[in-house]
């Protein structure tokens, strides 16, 4: 999502033109039926005893046609004389409260946020339950800034989009490449977000874009042109799974459509994505909303229709509600006019944002009165959320390699030189779609709490264009007893609508790496600051760079969080959320192929597909200890039983390519409970990412390398072990997707692996007793 671009003078005067304000007041006013106001208190809408819908087909019922579609853009007009005011529905928090959308600032009362680490950088904490903490926290202080007047109650995050391509300026902001990863921190944060209490919201999440976006600005090819040609396996497969847990798991009050086309049609105007999957097989109970201009977009860029108020009618034919934009307001009253929308459709769209903001309590009069009133500045940027901040950090930096020089000690390693671009950086730390941080500890700052520092920037910026500065970095790494290089990219490198042209380090970084390697006196560290991956293979296989750390962007208590990692304080237990391929495979893989499998000269993406060399793996993260798995329990076998109906209706595909449809099986029985010990060998506490993959039975041409199932963080203190328990569920975790979008549990001998473990499980068909 980006500001408004295509149209920026007619968003300005449409945004004055609806009436739209945010309050700067120290307290906010009732939204609406405010108990004060004799004329509103009593309408039926302001009842807050009768069900909600009841409330917001009282509501629509009282509105003009006018009147309805200022409603149906992000900053939605007041209504006067029902006591409503004007909304601006566009906030961000993707991973803090954010004034990147105009709904939410930063003043006052309220100078900062807390800024958590980066999205792809808590992702690789496989922790669901710190995801939905931070979740907590950041919706406590949105509401916190909404009860002051600063900001919003419908936020339009998360990002949940796949990280397909390495070179993605946003993925970033996503949680990774594997659609199990990023669908558990889907759920796991939006419920976060919304804490709900029976159908109640604290703040309103969004899942966003939807669907196969993940191009922006490649070789000639942006977003706003990009058709994503993508197979019905793909979709189901790979690019909808998130999306799904989002709605299905995580309960998500919106999605958002994305700009891009989908198979030839514009996502925000395509009835079997929106009308059909979200709401119709997945149950969304909210509100559809544009990315920002794409309805904008559709006409003017895609040519989608030959008239506006066709595009008007088809986006909310499709089952559009809300456009962030100006184009419905503009464009929806002619084509109601002209017969190609009805009034209805619109009551509709209004039904689902109006049951939303009243299920965040909008239309229940004094905020103070209402649960989560008591909320205000003193809940921001507490110590507590600071201190989680730091946690989260601490929890997603990967050790990609170690000789044994890590961690350093205090006593022998008293100075040390610290060196690179973003050795001292701030704002970088927290990468986009960030706010106001509530303060920042750089790197330099905290490895300065654990030695005495010598510091060179080595390079001006991250593009590292010249090696003036590389002399001094070279002096300072010989003087100390130990050299750090925090290297990397920001977002000159890589962000929305930039998509980055390489994986290897920019400029001359490479350079300033060996160089200084070679003039240390002590071990040579490199610290990682990035969103994306890049191919560090240079010093991977230079003995003299002793080890190498990914910290992502790593928020705004990064610094703390590096140093804690290189002094041993915290023992690191992160793993990639994203396969490092080296430099030649993009060479091989145009962004605009959107296939994941691999075919005839092209390689395939992701782990589950791509076989081919790789800097680090997905799920790659070494430990200060070492770890030991064994198996207590581990059942050798599963009868997957079938409903006795599909016989009778004789649906025999059930059993094509001795693959049972799920749909087909009966899934409430059909989970096996694992138990798995966890030895540390070593001698340091540590934790430890347990992932568990499964690989189906060999035959089936359309059935992943191996695909994530499960995970658990866990916390073993060194010489004792942990027993974790995780439930393999046949229907979740041991199908796969056919060629035709269908899902279907492969029959036969399935292989786990559990870190060097491989255990097999064989699945067999059975209806009513009787094996098949």
């Amino acid at each position: 999502m980006a500001k408004p671009i295509l149209f920026p003078l007619l968003f300005i005067t449409t945004a004055v033109f609806l009436g739209f304000f945010i309050s700067s007041a120290e307290s906010r006013p009732p939204f609406a039926c405010d108990p004060r106001n004799g004329l509103t208190r009593s309408l039926k809408f302001c009842r807050a005893n009768l069900p909600i819908h009841v409330r917001a087909r009282d509501l629509i019922g009282r509105l003009t046609l006018a009147e309805k579609i200022r409603l149906l853009v992000n900053n939605a007009a007041a209504v006067p004389r029902l006591g409503i005011q004007g909304y601006e529905w566009w906030s961000e928090a993707l991973h803090g409260v954010s004034n990147v959308g105009p709904g939410t600032k930063f003043g006052g009362a309220f100078p900062g946020a807390t800024s958590f680490p980066q999205v792809i950088t808590s992702a690789a904490s496989f922790n669901e339950s710190l995801w939905e903490q931070i979740g907590r926290v950041v919706s406590d202080e949105a509401r916190a800034m909404y009860n002051g007047g600063m900001a919003g109650l419908t936020y339009w995050s998360p990002n949940v989009n796949i990280f397909r391509d390495p070179r993605w300026g946003r993925g970033q902001e996503t949680p990774g490449e594997d659609p199990v990863l990023a669908g558990k921190y889907a759920a796991n944060y939006v419920r976060g977000l919304q804490s709900p209490t029976g159908i109640r919201l604290k703040v309103a999440a969004c899942c966003k874009h939807y669907t196969a976006y993940d191009l922006d600005n490649w070789n000639g090819v942006d977003r706003y042109h990009f058709n994503a040609r993508v197979s019905k396996q793909d979709l189901a497969d790979t690019y909808d799974v998130p999306f799904k847990s989002c709605v299905v798991e995580g309960k998500v009050a919106s999605v958002m459509c994305s700009y891009n086309q989908v198979n030839g049609k514009p996502t925000c105007a395509d009835p079997d994505l929106l009308k059909g999957t979200i709401r119709g097989q997945w149950g969304l109970s909210g509100y559809i909303v544009s990315d920002c201009d794409s309805v904008g977009v559709m006409y003017d860029t895609q040519h989608f229709t030959s008239t506006p108020e066709e595009s008007a009618a088809a986006a909310i034919k499709a089952g559009l509600d809300l456009d962030c934009g100006p184009f419905l307001a503009i464009h929806t009253d002619l084509a109601v006019r002209r017969g190609l929308l009805a009034e209805a459709d619109v009551d509709l769209a209004l039904a689902n944002t109006i049951t939303i903001q009243m299920r965040l309590g909008m239309f229940d009069g004094e905020p103070s009165a209402q649960p989560y009133g008591n909320l205000g500045p003193r809940d921001v940027c507490t110590p507590a959320h600071q201190q989680l901040a730091l946690e989260a950090a601490r929890q997603g930096i990967v050790l990609l390699k170690n000789s044994g020089s890590l961690p350093l000690s205090t006593a022998r390693h008293r100075t040390v030189a610290v060196i690179g671009p973003n050795s001292d950086v701030t704002v970088t730390m927290i990468g986009n779609y960030a706010g106001v941080a509530c303060g920042y500890t750089s790197p330099l700052q905290g490895i300065s709490r654990y030695a005495r520092t010598i510091h060179q920037a080595g390079c001006s910026d991250v593009a590292c264009d010249t090696n003036n500065l590389f002399g001094a970095a070279e002096i300072a790494a010989h003087e100390a007893d130990a050299t750090v290089l925090v290297m990397g990219l920001d977002q000159s490198i890589e962000a929305e609508f930039r998509d980055r042209v390489g994986l290897l380090l920019p400029g001359r970084q490479q350079e300033l790496v060996s160089r200084v390697a070679r003039a240390s006196r002590g071990p040579t560290v490199l610290v990682l600051m990035s969103g994306g991956p890049i191919d560090v293979s240079f010093a991977k296989n230079d003995p003299r760079v002793s080890a190498i750390i990914w910290a992502g962007y790593p928020g705004q208590a990064g610094g703390t969080a590096i140093a804690d990692v290189l002094f041993g304080t915290t023992n690191p237990g992160g793993k990639l959320p994203m396969t490092w391929y080296p430099q030649d495979y993009v060479a091989k893989v145009p962004m605009t192929n959107m296939g994941i499998r691999p075919s005839r000269g092209y390689p395939g993406r992701t782990y589950r597909f791509y076989k081919g060399p790789v800097v680090f793996p997905f799920g790659h993260g070494l430990s200060y200890t070492s770890f030991k798995h064994s198996l207590a329990l581990a059942p050798t076998d599963l009868s997957v039983l079938l409903d006795t109906n599909l016989f009778a209706t004789k649906n025999y595909s059930t059993l094509s390519s001795n693959a049972i449809r799920v749909k087909h099986a009966k899934c409430d029985l059909l989970s096996s409970l694992f138990h798995i010990d966890v030895e540390n060998t070593g001698n340091m506490d540590g934790t430890h990412t347990l992932l568990v993959f499964s690989t189906p039975p060999a035959g089936q041409k359309w059935s992943p390398n191996k695909q994530l199932i499960g995970f658990h963080r866990v916390h073993v203190i060194a010489g004792s072990k942990q027993r974790v328990k995780i439930n393999i569920h046949a229907c979740k975790h041991l199908s796969v997707v056919d060629e035709f979008g269908i899902r279907r549990i492969p029959m036969g001998s399935h292989s786990l692996h559990i870190g060097d473990l491989k255990h097999s499980i064989s699945l067999q068909a059975n209806l009513e007793g009787i094996k098949v």
